[in-house]
């Protein structure tokens, strides 16, 4: 079993997500291996609430280009996970 850190790569702060906040929704970007057991374990540890439900995507990287060279962002996952009534992760405190 991997490390709750190791899923949790970093909160997601955007406009949208910033809105889902009123709805107790909250967004990270997580490991691409992780699946949503593992994601709503980790979140339940590394921030002591309640996870009711667990959505993920995969958002595909955009093409970029340097001069003539051109490239791609790498894939990243998305998760937007929903608490329980009355809990609030402090890392978002302050944004809403």
């Amino acid at each position: 079993m991997r490390a709750p850190d190791e899923i949790i790569i970093q909160p997601l702060i955007t406009e949208k997500s910033t809105g889902l906040m009123a709805e107790n929704k909250y967004t990270f970007i997580v490991d691409r291996g992780a699946n949503k057991i593992e994601i709503k374990n980790a979140v339940e540890k590394l921030f002591d609430v309640k996870v009711l439900k667990v959505n993920t995507l995969v958002d595909r990287g955009k093409m970029r280009r340097m001069g003539r060279f051109q490239g791609r962002q790498p894939d990243r996952k998305k998760a937007v996970v929903t608490l329980r009534p009355g809990d609030k992760i402090k890392v978002f405190e302050g944004l809403e």
